[in-house]
C-alpha cells in the first residue's frame, strides 16, 4: 500500500507533514453560511460599552487582558449551542474549528472565561433587548398574537440541601446543646490551665470544633429567621389585599340582604387564604436551601417530579417565535405573572400587542382587571380542562362575568383559532432551548445572577432566529421533485390494476357469516378471472410501444 505521502494517481495526498506555501487563513475555515461567521458579524451591531467601561484605568498599569469583543463572541456561541461550561469553551479553542475561529486562534484559560462572564453579566442580559430590537428591525417582531407561558429551570442546587422549617427548629436544638457543652468543656479547660500556669497567660485559639459548631448554629438561625421573615411578609401582603369584612353586628330593623354568589365566593376564598398565610407565619412550609437560598421546590410537569428550579418565564411573537419578554420568578405557580409579563413586553418592544394568549395558569381576576391590560384581547383559559357546551362546570372553577365572558369567546371559532396558537409559538420556544441546545440548569446561584443568565439565554435565542433569517435568501432553492416517467407497460399494468379494484367486491368481514364470506370471495375470483385476458393484451401492448 503506497505510503499517504507519495504521489499516486488513485488516491489524494494526506499528509500531515505537509507545509503550506502561504500561511492559512481564519476566513478559509468555516463555510459562509456557518453560525460562528455570524456571531463574528452580529458583533459589529451590538453595544459593548458597558463592558469596555470596566477596562478603563487612570493609571495605565497591568498586562493586556483578552479582547471583550473575543471573549463576548465565545460566551454567545457557546450559548447558542449549548455549550455553556467555561472549561468546555477553552477545550473548544483548541478542538473545535468554530470557536477556533471565533476566539482568533488564541486560548484564554476557562478562568478567565468565568470570569469575564461572572464580572459583566448584567452588561451579557442587556444584549437581549439588543437582540430583540435588531429582529425588530429584520421584521420578525410583528406583536400581533404573543403567547406567555413559564418554565421550570433547574438552579445550581440539589433537592437534598433543603431543610424543612421542622427540621431546622430540630436542629437548632440540637446545634445550641452540642456548642453549650463545648462551651462548658473550653471554661473547664481555661479553669485548669489558669491553675496550672497562673492568670493572665496568653489564651489558645478557639478550638476548631467549636468554632465549626457555632457557624453551623448560625446558619440554622439564619435559615429560621429568613423563612419567618418570608411568611410574615406573605401574611401582612394579604391582609392589606383583603376585601373589608363585617363591621360589627347587624341591627335587627335593617333589612337583611346576602351578597351575589361571585363576591361571596371571593370572600370565602380571600378567608381560606388568610387562615392558610397564618398558619404559615406560625410555622413555614417552604423547605430552605443551604446551597442557592433563593431557589425553590418547584413541581416539573414535563419531569412529573419536585426540583429545585426557578420559574423562567417568556412572552413569545407569533411571527417568528421570537422572544419579546423574559422574566424570572421565585413563585411556584404562573398565577401573578400576567400584568408583569405585559409590562415587560411594552418596556422591551416600545410597543402594545393585539392579543396575549396564556394557559389557565394565568388565571387571575385582579390582574385581568389591571389598567396595564387596558386596550389589549387577553385570551386566558379559565379552565385547564376543556369542557363540552351544556357540560356543567367543576365546583373550583371561577364562576366570575369575567370567566363566563372568557368562556364564550373561546367557544367562537375565531377565538378558538387564536386561542390554539399559544401551543405551537410558546411551547417550541421552551423545546429549542431545553431539548434542542440541551440548557436545562442554571449555572449561576441567586436570582440576581440566575435572572441575568436567563436572559442571556433568551438573547442567543432570538440571535438564532435572526441568523436563520439572514441566511435564508443565500441558500439555493430546492427544485421541485417531478414526477417519476414509468415504461408504457408498467403505466398499463397500474391502470388495469386501479379499473380492476373498482369492480370487484368488498372483501371478506369476520362480522359476515361464513356462506356469505365464501360467495363474496369467489365472485371477486371470477371478475379476476374474466379481466384477465385484458390485463394480459395490455401489458403486450406496452411492451411492444416501448420496444418500438
Amino acid at each position: 500500500m503506497p505510503h499517504s505521502g507519495a504521489v499516486s494517481k488513485r488516491f489524494r495526498q494526506c499528509s500531515l507533514d505537509q507545509v503550506f506555501l502561504l500561511p492559512p487563513s481564519l476566513q478559509d475555515w468555516l463555510p459562509e453560511d456557518h453560525l460562528a461567521r455570524f456571531i463574528a458579524d452580529v458583533m459589529n451591531e451590538l453595544d459593548l460599552s458597558a463592558i469596555y467601561a470596566e477596562y478603563e484605568r487612570h493609571d495605565g498599569r497591568g498586562l493586556a487582558a483578552y479582547h471583550p469583543l473575543l471573549l463576548t463572541r465565545l460566551l454567545l456561541y457557546g450559548y447558542c449551542t449549548g455549550v455553556t461550561s467555561s472549561r468546555r469553551i477553552e477545550r473548544g479553542t483548541f478542538d473545535d474549528v468554530a470557536f477556533r475561529y471565533l476566539a482568533a486562534d488564541q486560548h484564554p484559560d476557562h478562568d478567565t472565561i468565568a470570569n469575564f462572564r461572572q464580572q459583566h453579566l448584567p452588561a451579557l442580559a442587556g444584549l437581549f433587548v439588543q437582540a430583540l430590537r435588531l429582529c425588530q428591525q429584520a421584521g420578525l417582531v410583528k406583536l400581533g398574537n404573543v403567547a406567555i407561558d413559564g418554565t421550570k429551570m433547574m438552579a445550581n442546587a440539589s433537592t437534598r440541601r433543603s431543610v424543612p422549617y421542622e427540621k431546622l427548629r430540630e436542629r437548632e436544638q440540637r446545634w445550641e446543646k452540642i456548642v453549650a457543652d463545648l462551651l462548658a468543656a473550653a471554661q473547664r479547660t481555661d479553669q485548669e490551665e489558669d491553675q496550672r500556669y497562673g492568670p493572665g497567660q496568653p489564651a489558645d485559639p478557639l478550638p476548631d470544633d467549636l468554632a465549626k459548631a457555632q457557624s453551623r448554629l448560625a446558619k440554622i438561625r439564619q435559615a429560621k429567621a429568613e423563612l419567618e421573615q418570608e411568611a410574615q411578609q406573605q401574611l401582612d401582603e394579604l391582609q392589606r389585599l383583603a376585601p373589608p369584612g363585617k363591621q360589627g353586628r347587624p341591627r335587627k330593623d335593617a333589612s337583611t340582604s346576602t351578597l351575589p354568589p361571585n363576591d361571596a365566593r371571593q370572600r370565602a376564598n380571600a378567608k381560606k387564604q388568610l387562615q392558610r398565610a397564618r398558619r404559615n407565619a406560625a410555622c413555614p412550609s417552604r423547605q430552605y436551601n443551604f446551597v442557592d437560598p433563593d431557589s425553590r421546590v418547584m413541581r416539573d410537569a414535563a419531569r412529573k417530579s419536585f426540583v429545585q428550579a426557578y420559574n423562567a418565564q417568556a412572552a413569545a411573537d407569533s411571527h417568528a417565535q421570537v422572544i419579546v419578554a423574559a422574566e424570572l420568578t421565585q413563585q411556584v405557580n404562573d398565577k401573578r405573572q400576567l400584568v408583569r409579563m405585559t409590562k415587560a413586553i411594552q418596556q422591551t418592544t416600545g410597543g402594545t400587542p393585539a392579543t396575549i394568549t396564556a394557559d389557565s395558569g394565568y388565571w387571575d381576576t385582579h390582574s385581568l382587571q389591571d389598567p396595564a391590560l387596558q386596550g389589549i384581547e387577553m385570551l386566558v383559559a379559565p379552565d385547564s380542562l376543556e369542557t363540552q357546551p351544556g357540560e356543567a362546570q367543576p365546583v373550583h372553577a371561577p364562576n366570575t362575568p369575567e370567566a363566563r365572558h372568557m368562556r364564550e369567546v373561546l367557544a367562537t371559532d375565531s377565538g378558538k383559532a387564536r386561542y390554539r396558537l399559544r401551543k405551537e409559538v410558546i411551547e417550541p420556544v421552551f423545546g429549542q432551548i431545553k431539548e434542542a441546545r440541551g440548557i436545562r440548569r442554571f449555572r449561576f446561584r441567586g436570582f440576581q445572577r440566575a435572572s441575568c443568565e436567563w436572559k442571556l439565554i433568551c438573547a442567543t435565542h432570538n440571535l438564532l432566529k435572526l441568523f436563520r433569517h439572514r441566511i435564508a435568501p443565500l441558500q439555493p432553492r430546492k427544485p421541485k421533485r417531478k414526477a417519476a416517467c414509468l415504461p408504457a407497460s408498467q403505466t398499463a399494468f397500474y391502470s388495469h390494476r386501479r379499473s380492476l379494484r373498482q369492480h370487484l367486491p368488498p372483501l371478506a368481514s369476520p362480522s359476515l357469516p361464513l356462506n356469505r364470506q365464501c360467495r363474496r370471495l369467489a365472485t371477486a375470483k371470477n371478475v379476476f378471472l374474466r379481466q384477465a385476458p385484458d390485463l394480459r393484451h395490455s401489458l403486450r401492448q406496452g411492451k411492444a410501444h416501448s420496444s418500438g
